[in-house]
């Protein structure tokens, strides 16, 4: 562990940032145990809770936004600014369900994705306070049940621009961004995520690997910056059955391209109900020297894009995979509530968490497919 500390700085506020390092790794010290002991439950999705709470435009809006000039209904990410407490309280149902890991409410927060909203000058700070916010309902958690720690996850989503392909059809050739634009937008995220205090980054439903590596190297350029350690969590999405993401790469492509992150966890989320990912979940777990993550869909949307799944259902595919031995952490995404997670981790209850995959020194090359060169 590294410690520079700014010459300029005053004695009181040298001796926080050496608290705040000590601090970080007996965190992520704690992390490794608790998965070691057990596999993990990770929350379920914000955007179906958001939705639930029906809001509308003036609730969007708040004081703080009453003029603002487009409109932010949809714009969940916000909320941590006007909502706070609609916010902490979904978080404090998820932890209450027993929840280990909950995410902040940043997954739109990048300024390329707030743009659509009028709002990218408030990355940073919305960054910052969805990080407060989960802080505060974990802290809450941990000061009730010391013997169990729970951990602050920073959601960091795939912004809703791709690096590899082009959006007009007649000019394969243009971006709509550029690898530096992007990897700035993710840095500034990150920024904010670890200024309001996440335990470790989430880079998660990665359907471009291009845009995962320049988030990877965003979080990268902010641990030179700062000469601190930033644990990363990463998740990819298949896009179909075929197992490939968006941008054409297999799983094991995808785990050649960012293996060298060195991530703390790598898994798959979205795309399909448990059911469906199983054998993407299968071959990641049979390929990654890291824990790794899972957490699908409650089932497919319906007819009226409605996630219908009930949680007997996803907990038991759920239980199914723990007493496999194919993950470490689990949990849910679109669809799931409160009452997923609570089955989820009565499913996964007394089963051994997986054992990751030995690593091996090969020369690991990937394109859209992967390729590894042995002895």
């Amino acid at each position: 562990m590294r410690y520079v500390i700014c010459s300029g700085c005053g004695p009181a506020v040298r001796l926080r940032e050496i608290e705040r390092i000590v601090e970080r790794k007996k965190t992520l010290e704690a992390f490794k145990k608790a998965a070691a002991d057990r596999i993990l439950l990770l929350d379920g999705a914000m955007g179906t809770a958001v939705q639930n709470l029906q809001l509308k435009e003036a609730d969007y809006r708040g004081d703080r936004f009453s003029k603002h000039p487009e409109d932010l209904k949809g714009n969940a990410d916000i909320l941590n600014l006007v909502r706070p407490e609609a916010i902490r309280v979904i978080h404090d149902s998820y932890l209450e369900a027993g929840a280990d890991i909950i995410e902040t409410n940043t997954f739109n927060a990048t300024s390329i994705s707030q743009a659509d909203y009028g709002t990218a000058s408030l990355a940073h700070e919305i960054n910052l306070e969805g990080a407060r916010i989960g802080r505060q309902a974990v802290d809450h958690f941990n000061n009730l049940t010391p013997d169990r720690p729970r951990f602050l996850a920073g959601s960091m989503g795939p912004t809703n621009k791709t690096l590899s392909l082009s959006p007009d059809v007649e000019r394969p050739e243009y971006r709509a961004v550029t690898f530096d634009e992007v990897e700035a937008s993710y840095k500034e995220a990150a920024a904010g995520l670890v200024d309001g205090g996440v335990d470790f980054l989430l880079i998660e439903t990665i359907f471009d690997t291009l845009n995962a590596k320049a988030a990877i190297a965003g979080v990268q350029e902010l641990e030179t910056e700062r000469d601190i350690e930033i644990p990363v969590m990463l998740s990819l999405t298949v896009t179909d059955l075929s197992g490939r993401t968006l941008s054409g790469q297999t799983v094991e492509a995808f785990w050649n391209s960012v293996r060298h992150a060195r991530p703390l966890a790598i898994g798959v989320n979205c795309a399909f109900g448990a059911q469906d990912l199983r054998p993407f979940v299968k071959e990641l777990s049979r390929l990654a020297d890291c824990l790794l993550v899972a957490f699908p869909n409650a089932g497919l949307p319906d007819e009226l894009g409605q996630y219908t799944e009930p949680p007997v259902e996803t907990a038991a595919e759920l239980g199914e995979w723990a007493r496999s031995r194919l993950v470490n952490i689990v949990g849910g995404c679109c669809g799931t509530t409160p009452a997923h997670i609570r089955a989820i981790g009565e499913a996964i209850n007394g089963a051994a968490p997986r054992i990751p995959a030995a690593s091996q020194q090969t020369l690991r090359l990937s394109g859209l497919e992967a390729v590894s060169i042995g002895q």
